[in-house]
C-alpha cells in the first residue's frame, strides 16, 4: 500500500457560502413614507386640538415623534448613502421607488408648517430646505419620466401623484411666512402635474393590469392631491370661495371610490407601502375641518373627527405592524 493511499482523504469542500444582503443596503426610500405619515397626523390633531378639546399637548408629542422618527430614518438613508452607493443609484433609477425621494421634502415641509405654532425661525428655515429640495426633486423626477428612458404601463402607479402633491403642499407654509409669489409657483406645478397623473392613472387602472399587491394600498394617494390642494388654496386667498369647495368636494369623491377598495386593500399582506394610507387620511381630516371652522358646517367639522378618530387607529395599527415587521426582519430586503 503506497503512502498515497495510506494518506487521510481531505474532507470535500463545501460550496461557497452566499452573503447575506445587508440590511442597511435595502433599507428602502419608502421608509420616509412614515414620516409623511406621522406629519400629516401630527397636524391633524393640531387642526382638532380647539373643536375636539384635544389643547396642544398631544400635538406637541406627535411633533416630537414625527421629528424624531424622520431624524432617525434620514441618519440611516444617509449611512446607506456613504456605505451603499450603488444601491441607492438603483432605487433613484427604479421606475417605482423614484417617485418615493420627494417624500423626503414633503416630510421636512410637514415639519415646517407644524412648527409654525411652535418656533417661526425654524418653520423658517424647514420651508427653505424643504421647498428649494422639493423644487430640485420635482424637475429631477420629471426629467427622469420624460428622459430616454423607456417606461411601461406597469411602472405607472398613484405613488407619482407624490412629487406634486409636494409641490402643493409648499403654499400652506409659505404663504403664512410671506413667500406669496414662490407660493403660487409651486401651487401651479403642484396642480398641473395632477391633473395630467391623474389621466395617466386612471387609463392605467382601467385599461392595464391591476397593480402589485405591495402597491395596492398607493391607491389611497390618489385622496390626498384635492384635500392639501384645498388647504394650499385656502392659505393663499384667505377664505373658503367655490373653488375651494370643488377641491375638498372632489377629496370626497376619490374617498368614496377608495373606501369601496379598501377591504380588498386591507387583506394584502403588510409592507411599507401601507403608510400611503395615512397622509391622504390626515389630508382629508385636516381639510373637512378647516373647512367645517371656516364656513360655519358643524357636518364638516362632525367628519374631521370622525376621520380623526380613524386615522388614530390606523397610526397606531400602521406603527404597530411596523415595528413587528422590523423585528421579525420583513423589511428591508431585495424585491
Amino acid at each position: 500500500m503506497t503512502a498515497t493511499e495510506t494518506a487521510p482523504k481531505s474532507a470535500p469542500k463545501s460550496a461557497p457560502q452566499t452573503a447575506a444582503p445587508s440590511r442597511l443596503a435595502n433599507f428602502p426610500i419608502t421608509f420616509f413614507a412614515t414620516t409623511m405619515g406621522l406629519g400629516g397626523f401630527t397636524l391633524a390633531l393640531r387642526a382638532a386640538a380647539a373643536p375636539m378639546g384635544l389643547g396642544k399637548i398631544p400635538f406637541q408629542v406627535a411633533l416630537a415623534a414625527t421629528l424624531l422618527v424622520f431624524v432617525l430614518v434620514s441618519l440611516v438613508y444617509a449611512a446607506k448613502a456613504v456605505r451603499h452607493g450603488k444601491d441607492l443609484a438603483a432605487e433613484w433609477h427604479h421606475p417605482v421607488r423614484m417617485a418615493f425621494f420627494p417624500t423626503i421634502s414633503v416630510s421636512i415641509l410637514l415639519l415646517a408648517t407644524a412648527f409654525l405654532s411652535e418656533s417661526e425661525p425654524v418653520a423658517l428655515a424647514l420651508w427653505i430646505i424643504g421647498t428649494t429640495l422639493q423644487g430640485a426633486l420635482t424637475l429631477a423626477v420629471i426629467s427622469g419620466w420624460i428622459g430616454t428612458r423607456s417606461f411601461q404601463h406597469g411602472h405607472l402607479n398613484p405613488a407619482w401623484f407624490i412629487p406634486a402633491v409636494g409641490n402643493v403642499i409648499v403654499p400652506v407654509a409659505g404663504a403664512q411666512l410671506g413667500f406669496p409669489e414662490i407660493s403660487w409657483l409651486f401651487f401651479s406645478a403642484g396642480l398641473i402635474f395632477w391633473m395630467v397623473l391623474l389621466t395617466l392613472v386612471f387609463n392605467r387602472l382601467v385599461f392595464h393590469d391591476p397593480l402589485a399587491e405591495r402597491l395596492q394600498p398607493t391607491m389611497v394617494i390618489m385622496v390626498a392631491p384635492p384635500a392639501v390642494a384645498f388647504l394650499a388654496w385656502v392659505r393663499l386667498t384667505g377664505g373658503v370661495d367655490h373653488f375651494a369647495h370643488i377641491l375638498l368636494s372632489l377629496a370626497y369623491v376619490f374617498a368614496a371610490i377608495i373606501a369601496l377598495q379598501l377591504p380588498r386593500i386591507l387583506r394584502l399582506p403588510f409592507a411599507l407601502s401601507f403608510w400611503a394610507l395615512s397622509f391622504p387620511l390626515a389630508s382629508l381630516t385636516i381639510s373637512s375641518i378647516m373647512y367645517g371652522e371656516m364656513a360655519k358646517s358643524h357636518t364638516h367639522v362632525l367628519i374631521g373627527e370622525v376621520l380623526l378618530v380613524a386615522l388614530v387607529a390606523l397610526i397606531v395599527a400602521l406603527i404597530w405592524r411596523t415595528v413587528q415587521g422590523i423585528v421579525r426582519n420583513e423589511i428591508c430586503h431585495p424585491e
